[in-house]
C-alpha cells in the first residue's frame, strides 16, 4: 500500500452533529468533540456522476473515500424487471443485482453486496494500518477475507459457526487474515460484543461498521450505478436491512446526485421477522425477546444494536425520505426466493427473499403504487450458480471457541485471541 501525503485525498470528513471537519486518516470513526452520538460523513470535491477509466466498482472511485483502487472488482449490476414487475403488479420494477450471475455481467466475489464495502473500506486504509477487527454473520466476514487475502491487508473476522457455510473462496486466505469462530449458540449480536473488546487489543483497530465511511459509501455505489441506469433518481428504494447500513448509504449517495427540486428516493428497509428491532423502535412497538435472534431465515439481518437514533442513523434518513420499515416472516421470504428464480433465472440470498417479500406484500396493499419507480436492491444472489460453476474451496478458521455464554463470553474470547496473538504476529512478520 503507498502513503498518502496530508491533504491529498480528495475529500474531507464533516460531523452530522456539530459541523466539525476533518482530513481523514484512513482509520477515523467519530467526531471527537462532545455531543450526541453522530455518524461522520464524506464531503467530495465533486457531484455528480463519475466518469472515469476504471470500469466495476471503482469507477465511482470520485464518489468513495479512497486514496487506491484496486484492479479488476466488479460493481453492481442495475436492470429492469418486467416479468417479475408484472408478478409484483409493477409496471416500473428495476433490480440492483449484487451476486454472481454471468449471464449479465455480475460477477461478485462472494456473492452479496458487502463485496462493495470491503473493496472500499480497505482502498480507505492508511499504508502499513493496524489489523481491522470485523464482526460478522457471515457475508460480510467472507467480504473482507477474500479483499484482504488478495490484497495482503490484516483483518480479524469474529463470527458464529453457521457463519462458515458462507465462506468458500476460490483458494486459501493469507495467513494475514485470522477467522474466529463462536462455537455453540453464540450469534452474530455476540460477535459484536467480543470484536468491541478485540479491537482494543494492542495493533488492533474496530473496523466500525456502519460508523466507517469506506462502508456507507461503497454501498452506496448501487445508487450511483442505479442513476446511471435510470438516468434518474428511483421514487422508492427497497432493501432487507441488519444495522441499516446499505441504506443509509443509498440515501447519502442520493443526496449526492440530485438535482434541484428532485426528491429523495423513500426509503423501505425491509427485515425478518420474528426479530425485527428497527421495525420495533421506527413503529414504537414492544421489542421481540434478544433470544428469538435465533429464528429468521436471514440471519445476516440478526442486528441487536442497529444505529436506530444516532444523528445521520436509520432514523433521520426514514424521516428525510418519508421511508417506512416493513417485515417479512421466514415463509414469505422463501416463497420470494422461488418467485425471482423462477421470473428472472438465479437464485438469491435470503435476506434478497425478505426484501422481494415486503415489496409484493406493499405492492398488494397499494403502501407502493402500480407505476412507481422501483429500485429493488437484491443484496445477495447467485451462490448456488458459482457453486456450480466454480471450485472452492472452504476458508479454515485461526480459532475455535467454545462459547460460555453472554456473560463471560466476550471476555473470554478477547483474553484467548490475546494468548494466540503472539504467534499470529510471529507468521505474519514472515509473511512480510
Amino acid at each position: 500500500m503507498s502513503g498518502v501525503r496530508p491533504g491529498t485525498r480528495h475529500y474531507s470528513v464533516v460531523c452530522s452533529s456539530c459541523g466539525t471537519r476533518y482530513e481523514d486518516d484512513g482509520l477515523l470513526l467519530d467526531c471527537s468533540r462532545r455531543h450526541e452520538p453522530a455518524f461522520l460523513r464524506t464531503d467530495y470535491n465533486r457531484t455528480g456522476i463519475p466518469v472515469g477509466e476504471n470500469t466495476g466498482l471503482f469507477r465511482h472511485a470520485p464518489l468513495l473515500p479512497v486514496v487506491r483502487t484496486f484492479p479488476d472488482v466488479p460493481g453492481p449490476v442495475v436492470r429492469p424487471a418486467e416479468r417479475l414487475g408484472r408478478r409484483l403488479g409493477l409496471d416500473r420494477l428495476w433490480v440492483a443485482f449484487n451476486g454472481y450471475w454471468p449471464e449479465h455481467d455480475a460477477h461478485l466475489p462472494t456473492c452479496t453486496f458487502k463485496d462493495l464495502e470491503a473493496y472500499t473500506v480497505l482502498g480507505r486504509l492508511p499504508a502499513d494500518p493496524p489489523v481491522l477487527v470485523i464482526p460478522s454473520a457471515g457475508n460480510t466476514a467472507a467480504a473482507f477475507a477474500w479483499a484482504a487475502t488478495r490484497h495482503r491487508v490484516p483483518c480479524l473476522l469474529v463470527v458464529p459457526a453457521p457463519a462458515l457455510e458462507r465462506m468458500r473462496f476460490p483458494g486459501p486466505l493469507d495467513p494475514r487474515v485470522r477467522i474466529v469462530v463462536l462455537e455453540g449458540t453464540a450469534t452474530y449480536s455476540d460477535a459484536i460484543a467480543c470484536a468491541d473488546l478485540l479491537s482494543a487489543l494492542p495493533g488492533h483497530h474496530a473496523e466500525g461498521g456502519a460508523r466507517n465511511i469506506g462502508r456507507r459509501d461503497g454501498l452506496g455505489t448501487v445508487m450511483l450505478t442505479a442513476v446511471q441506469a435510470l438516468g434518474r433518481l428511483p421514487e422508492t428504494y427497497v432493501q432487507a436491512v441488519g444495522s441499516g447500513t446499505g441504506a443509509i448509504g443509498a440515501h447519502e449517495a442520493a443526496h449526492r446526485l440530485r438535482t434541484d427540486g428532485e426528491p429523495l428516493p423513500r426509503l423501505l428497509m425491509c427485515q425478518n421477522a420474528p426479530f425485527t428491532p428497527l421495525y420495533e423502535a421506527w413503529r414504537c412497538t414492544q421489542a421481540a425477546p434478544a433470544d428469538r435472534e435465533h429464528e429468521p431465515l436471514a440471519r445476516e439481518l440478526t442486528n441487536r444494536r442497529p444505529p436506530f437514533a444516532v444523528r445521520g442513523g436509520v432514523r433521520d434518513v426514514l424521516t428525510e425520505s418519508g421511508g417506512d420499515v416493513l417485515r417479512a416472516d421466514n415463509l414469505a421470504a422463501l416463497d420470494a426466493m422461488a418467485l425471482f428464480e423462477e421470473a428472472e433465472g438465479i437464485d438469491i440470498e435470503p435476506g434478497a427473499g425478505v426484501a422481494l417479500a415486503a415489496l409484493a406484500e406493499a405492492a398488494r396493499s397499494g403502501h407502493v403504487r402500480r407505476d412507481e419507480l422501483v429500485l429493488l436492491n437484491i443484496t445477495g444472489g447467485g451462490r448456488a450458480r458459482q457453486a456450480h460453476d466454480l471450485t472452492l474451496i472452504p476458508a479454515e478458521p485461526w480459532l475455535r471457541v467454545p462459547w460460555p455464554g453472554r456473560e463471560e463470553g466476550p471476555r473470554a474470547v478477547a483474553e484467548l485471541v490475546a494468548r494466540q496473538s503472539t504467534g499470529f504476529a510471529a507468521v505474519t512478520e514472515g509473511a512480510r
